[in-house]
């Protein structure tokens, strides 16, 4: 191969940006995606900070994102993309079930929602999908979501935790993972107060007497989506 056509090659190469606090799951990402011919990672990252700072650096194509990021939310970080880059899309990868979380990061701007249990070619042909410009997510979502339109309320709520805004169940989840409201502010950069006004919304859309009746919900939602 020439050089002129070497450069070419690379050049023509669509730049991904890797979001995820774990090493090892970059790491096999970054593999992944550099067996793919048309396609190069341009940069990674652990938190929603380093994310917004690689975008503004490498200027990706499209970017990969966990829902859940070191000292930072996925989906706050796609709203916060979508606000200063409009026009890059972004794929959700994730552990945590598509039935809980893949609306909510439609709604908040992503392009595509994937569970990390999925095929590596699956994940390819998500990224191949938003980079032509359409929308990826799973048969079961969209049949999902278009149950919702046909029966007219596109907002109806399948279960109780539907009703919790995106900051409501992240202050959930980490209740039931065991954490202190002190620690939760400290996790969200947010103030003990706030978490607390957190805290009382969730009571009252999920129907709970008082903040024991509360944790143990949150426990044993934890425990029922282990591995999510």
């Amino acid at each position: 191969m020439s050089a002129t056509k070497k450069q070419k090659t690379v050049i023509d190469r669509r730049k991904i940006l890797i979001v995820d606090d774990h090493p090892i799951v970059r790491d096999g990402l970054i593999r992944l995606i550099h067996e793919e011919q048309d396609l190069t990672v341009c940069g990674q990252a652990e938190d929603a900070h380093q994310a917004l700072k690689a975008i503004s650096e490498s200027r990706p194509d499209i970017a990969i994102v966990d829902i859940t990021l070191k000292s930072s939310d996925g989906i706050d970080l796609m709203k916060s993309i979508r606000y200063q880059y409009p026009k890059l899309p972004v794929l959700i990868l994730s552990m945590h079930d598509e039935t809980l979380y893949a609306e909510r990061a439609l709604r908040a701007g992503a392009k595509g929602y994937i569970m990390k249990q999925e095929a590596s070619e699956k994940l390819m042909e998500a990224v191949h999908e938003i980079l032509s410009g359409r929308i990826y997510c799973s048969d079961n979502i969209s049949r999902r979501v278009m149950r919702k339109f046909a029966r007219g309320k596109a907002d109806i709520k399948d279960s109780p935790i539907d009703s919790l805004s995106d900051r409501e169940l992240q202050v959930f989840r980490l209740i039931g993972c065991g954490y202190r409201t002190s620690e939760i502010a400290k996790k969200l950069y947010l103030s003990v107060k706030t978490i607390e006004t957190y805290r009382t919304h969730i009571k009252e859309k999920l129907n709970l007497a008082n903040s024991a009746e509360l944790l143990r919900y949150a426990i044993l939602w934890i425990n029922s989506h282990q591995g999510d």
